[in-house]
């Protein structure tokens, strides 16, 4: 599992935990990091530029996960402020691969590492198009260029 650090270029969404989040104890419901993920992953898009729609409807494209790895390490509870942080470690032809964090204050809960890949809208493989796949490389966190 990586675990990138606060960098400026990650995405950073806040999120408050509601009763529906949770089990009868208060707890997140340990599914519930892959929808916060998810709107993470939206929310980072539009900042860049990109909705999921235009790109459907624009370049008859989807970007699905493709793997997820996810290490929980501390619950998150009810009414807890939270905020997931997503950093585009690596841009390919035809995927992204994101590392996205679920924190509390200074404290890791949640590491997912995933990868998107690049669908046609009738299932098959496709490849980025150029200007989502600038809009990835612009994001991308890479320690040679620091």
């Amino acid at each position: 599992m990586s675990e990138a650090s606060p960098d400026h270029r990650a995405h950073v969404y806040p999120l408050r935990v509601y009763y529906e989040d949770t089990d009868a104890a208060g707890i997140v419901y340990y599914a519930n990091y892959l929808r916060y993920a998810e709107r993470a992953r939206t929310e980072m898009m539009r900042a860049m530029g990109f909705s999921s729609s235009a790109i459907m409807a624009h370049d008859g494209i989807a970007l699905g996960v493709r793997r997820c790895n996810v290490e929980y390490q501390r619950p998150a509870k009810l009414d807890d402020e939270l905020r997931v942080e997503t950093c585009v470690e690596k841009v390919g032809g035809a995927s992204v691969d994101l590392c996205q964090i679920v924190r509390r204050d200074a404290e890791t809960l949640v590491v997912m590492d995933v990868k998107l890949g690049c669908m046609a809208l009738d299932g098959g493989a496709a490849r980025l198009p150029a200007a989502v796949r600038q809009a990835f490389e612009e994001h991308t966190v890479d320690e040679a260029k620091e």
